[in-house]
Parts: C-alpha cells; structure tokens; sequence
C-alpha cells in the first residue's frame, strides 16, 4: 500500500514584505530523524544559486509539540526522531523578491515562484506523491487573483482545485512538483490550441498587448515544433507565464510550461503593422523555451539522469541543449512562416558577428564552454569575451553548419531534423540519458561517419567556421557592411552617462594603449567625454588615428595614446537572386520558404 502524499500548504503572508509562508507535513518521517533540504540549483540554469539564504525562519514539530531541528549544511536540516505513527510538519517563511524567472518574486501586484525555491526536499521520498494547497494573500486588497500552472489539480480530495484557482494541486514525484513554476495575480489570459492540445498565455504585469495576434502567432510555431518531432505533443496542456516589464528579458523551460520575462514594448499591440525587432526577439524566446520541451526536458543529458540538485552536475553537451535549440528558435519563426527569409537571414547574421567578436572563441571549445557553464558562462566578468565562447551562440552556427551539410551532401533528403527526431525516439520518448558518444552515433546514423567525425572535431575545437562556404549553395550571399566609425576595440558598460569600459577586447587599440576594463574615460584630446558623445567623436577620426584619452582608473588620472582601429564590420547575409532551381530546391528545404 503506497504511503500518504507529503503535503505543502504555501501562502503569499506578507505582501510588502515579500515572504511566502510554506509548510511541509510528512506523514512518516524516517525512524533516525529526517532530514529536509532546498535545492542548490534549478534545472536549465547552471549556476548554484543555493536557494535556502532566501529562507528566513524554520521550524519543526509534531503532534503540537516542538521538534528540535538541526542544520547540517548551508541548504538542509535534520529533525529530532518523532514518534511512530505522528507526522512531522515543518514551517518557515521564504523571502521572494527577485524578479526573474529563476526563483520567487511577490508583492501586492503579483506572487510568483518557482518550486525549487520554496518546496523542501524530503529525503529519502522523492518518489512519493506530492500534494500543494496554494492559498491565496490573507487580505481582501489584492483584487481578483487567480492561479496559473500546469501543475495538476489534485484528484479525490476536499478543497481540490478548479482550473486558475486556489486549492489543492498534485504532483507524482518531487521531479515534477519542482517543476512547475506558480504565477498567481490578477493577469491576462488567452488560449490556443496546438497539436490538439490546450495552450495558455498569461500575462502579468501593465501591458496593451495584442493577444489576438499573440497566440495566432504562437499557434503557427507551436503547430511547426509538434509537427517536426511528430504530434501529439509531450504534454497535455501548456502555459506561457510571462512578466511583463519596463526592461527586462529572460526565460526557463519546464516540462509543461515556460517561465518568461519580457519588456512591454516587445509586445504586439493594436493596429501593430508589420513587426518590431522587439517582438520577434519575444517570439524567439517563446519558440527557444517551447523547443525545450524535447530537446533538455525529455531528451536530456545521462548526466542529469536523475537531477542532483545538491551540487554541480557536468556535462560536455550543453552545446547541444542550448546551442541546438538557438538553433532552432529562430528557425522556427522563418519555417512556420511568421517572419520573412530576409528577417531571418538579419537575425542568424547578428549571431554570427557576436560570435566573431569575442577572441574566447578562439580558446574555448563549446564542449569546454558546456563543462565550465557553472563557473564560466553564468558567472561571467568584465574578461569573459576574452576567455570563454557561448555554446548558445556558436553551439547555434555548428548546428546552422551541420544542418547545411546534410542537406547539401544528399541533395536535400536528409537534414539535422533528421538527428533530432531520432534523438527523440532513441531517448526523448524512452527516457534514456544522452552521452556525447550517442550524439556522434545518432549524426553518423543520418549523414554518416565522416560528417560525426566532422562534428566531434568542431565541438572540441576553436576554428572558425567557414559558414560562407555552405551558405553559398543554398543561395545565400555573405558580406561585410562598412564600419561606421572608428574602434576603441572596447565596450562601455551603457549607452549614457559616464563612458565607463565594461569589456576590452583582447588585441583593441584601447588593450594596446593600456587601457582597461573599469576605467572612466572623460576627454579624448582634450574634450570631455561621455557615453552619449564618444560614438560621435571617433566617428571624426580615422583609422590608424592616434588619440589622447584621458581616464580615470579608480581614482587615479591616467593618460593614454591610443591608435584607432578600423570599426565593427557587422556580418551581412542576403538572398541570391534568381538561384538555380537546385539552389532554389535546397533553400525552400532549409527556410521553408
């Protein structure tokens, strides 16, 4: 007989003071005294973020009496031994104020959090039945809140929750229950249908968004992603939670659903013509999560089979988690047809100049860049373009280069969805970890073994790639634009202000000249500077040009004779004109269009 469901009871408790109140209750807890614990890390995101500092008060007890609770490291307790038969419940207060979609964010607009930042993990019980009784704030002020979340609501219980509301919700195992991220507030809801399954998008936050095109837009995506893995979709149901905000940008995949966080200006709004580079950087972000539910949330890594929460879990192939579905993301947009070949073109030309703006990419491999993603590319510094690659970034043009090839070499019958779908059925649908070995397996299975062996070598290298090359038959041109104006070789940290370097490129005229990242400069021959003038002061120079910068370096004035690089040469990519019908075959192949 399956024991009873650990039950948590979680509730916004003080508004202004932005704390969760939660509270754990384990009917039996083990014999020696259990130990509880919060996870160190949330899947998608690799970086420890060691999310009990957040909790600021714990307390155990049993059969109305206090249980003694020891802490044993920085996120997780022992409790004293209870008697048989006597559950042990343990309350605390969880502070929720960062608003991204990584944690727990609350106040009087909206509450919001993820599971790995407020539920306990109970050891030893990870596979048994969850159940959650989210409550609403304890005031009347709040205005007409609801929930939502792909959770399921509970089945066979008093107080079960009806769909947005507040109730009791289930889980199957603590895997699950962590994720599904909770949005709860008086936000905007529209629905679609896609793959014959519910979709939702919610949005909280002050918008004048044109739901209506919104969903009509993620219908055709949605509708594309299903149909390239084979429909039905993963998922019975799925949720866009989405912030809506002044400046900001973000997201996080889950099994059911996606966390996003978005500027209002990105979004559609009636009588939008045509559409803003914010809007398709959005929809971007929503066809990268999306994408996520097969390539990371069912096919995933054998490193993450079963996710240790506690510590660093390593893998070399986050070039193929994140860098694939980069990949695909924009893909996505041009196939289904919600932006134009030429949209398209512009946005893989801005990432291939990203990529070859960095000198790291020069001494990192994307397979090095995957290990080290928890100490290098999500704690990055101001020396990071120097040091480190994106396996988003290039792990991206790697799977642009492989996808061309095989559609090149067999004259358009075969292509890297090929690779992913049978990725999907060797590992997506049988819950079989991905080794790196599988991965070269699964490529030589559709292109063959000189096309694996191509792909080992450019994951574990530093070459460029010559994308030009497997452009060209595709009917796809690939030049240079002219720069604008003359280079410091180095990035502010703004656009006004202080011309403060955030970022100085190895081998720049500002690296050369002594400069460094930190340092305010505040006049070039002798007129002052600042974030707004710099620009259109080089823009008078030449390149080769010397010029005197004066800066301040802490507090110290130092001088510097600086020799101006020729500008940025930002990648530009264009459609040949009138291409062979061959040309032509193989570009409708690849752009759908």
């Amino acid at each position: 007989m399956p024991s009873a469901p650990v039950r948590y009871r979680i509730q916004p408790l003080d508004l202004a003071g932005h704390l969760f109140a939660v509270s754990c209750e384990i009917p039996a807890p083990a014999a020696t005294g259990q130990v509880v614990s919060l996870p160190a890390w949330i899947p998608g995101s690799y970086m420890v973020r060691d999310f009990a500092k957040n909790i600021v008060t714990i307390a155990a007890s049993a059969g109305g009496m206090p249980v003694a609770l020891e802490k044993r490291d920085k996120h997780s307790w022992r409790a004293g031994r209870v008697p048989p038969g006597v559950a042990l419940t343990v309350a605390y207060t969880v502070y929720a104020w960062d608003l991204s979609v990584r944690t727990a964010h609350l106040d009087q607009t909206h509450g919001f959090f993820n599971g790995t930042s407020v539920f306990l993990a109970v050891e030893g019980q990870s596979a048994q039945r969850y159940l959650v009784e989210i409550q609403p704030p304890p005031v009347d002020a709040i205005g007409d809140w609801r929930v939502a979340t792909a959770m399921r609501e509970a089945t066979g219980i008093d107080g079960a929750a009806r769909r947005h509301g507040f109730g009791w919700y289930e889980a199957d195992d603590y895997d699950e229950l962590i994720d599904h991220p909770v949005e709860m507030g008086d936000f905007t809801l529209a629905t679609f249908t896609a793959g014959g399954v519910p979709h939702e998008v919610v949005l909280t936050g002050r918008h004048d968004c044109d739901m209506t095109r919104l969903c009509a837009d993620l219908t055709q995506i949605c509708e594309w992603q299903i149909a390239l893995f084979g429909a039905p979709p993963p998922m019975s149901r799925y949720l866009f939670l989405t912030m809506v905000v002044g400046d900001g940008y973000g997201g996080l995949e889950h099994r059911a659903s996606t966390a996003l966080l978005t500027r209002r200006d990105d979004l559609p709004f009636d009588g939008m013509t045509g559409q803003t580079e914010g809007y398709r950087r959005f929809l971007g972000l929503c066809s990268h999560e999306y994408f996520h539910s097969w390539n990371v949330k069912r096919i995933r890594p054998a490193a993450f089979i079963p996710y240790d929460l506690s510590q660093e879990t390593y893998t070399p192939l986050l070039w193929l988690f994140e860098g694939f579905t980069s990949y695909y993301d924009d893909l996505a947009l041009v196939r289904s047809g919600v932006i134009t070949p030429a949209d398209y073109l512009g946005l893989l030309a801005k990432t291939i100049t990203q990529v070859h703006k960095g000198s790291g990419r020069l001494k990192q491999s994307v397979a090095e860049s995957s290990f080290d993603a928890w100490t290098k590319y999500y704690r990055q510094d101001e020396n990071a373009a120097n040091a480190i690659v994106s396996y988003y970034s290039k792990g991206g043009l790697i799977a642009l280069a492989l996808d061309l090839q095989l559609r090149i070499a067999s004259d358009g019958q075969r292509s890297l969805d090929d690779v992913m779908r049978a990725l999907w059925q060797a590992h997506g649908q049988t819950g079989v970890g991905v080794t790196e070995a599988g991965v070269f397996e699964q490529v030589a299975s559709v292109g063959g073994a000189a096309v694996a062996r191509w792909l080992r070598k450019a994951v574990h290298g530093t070459d460029d790639l010559p994308l030009a090359r497997w452009l060209r038959p595709v009917g796809v041109r690939v030049s240079h634009a002219s720069p604008k104006a003359p280079s410091l070789g180095a990035r502010l940290s703004g656009s006004t202000g202080a011309a403060v370097l955030a970022v100085v490129h190895e081998g720049g005229a500002a690296h050369r000249a002594g400069l460094s990242a930190g340092d305010t400069l505040i006049a070039i021959d002798g007129l002052k500077v600042g974030a707004e003038t710099l620009e259109p002061m080089l823009a008078r120079r030449a390149a080769g040009d010397t010029v005197r910068v004066h800066a301040f370096r802490r507090d110290e004035l130092m001088c510097f004779d600086v020799s101006l690089d020729a500008g940025e040469c930002p990648v530009q990519l264009e459609l040949a004109p009138r291409p062979a019908a061959a040309v032509q075959r193989l570009r409708k192949g690849w752009l759908g269009a």
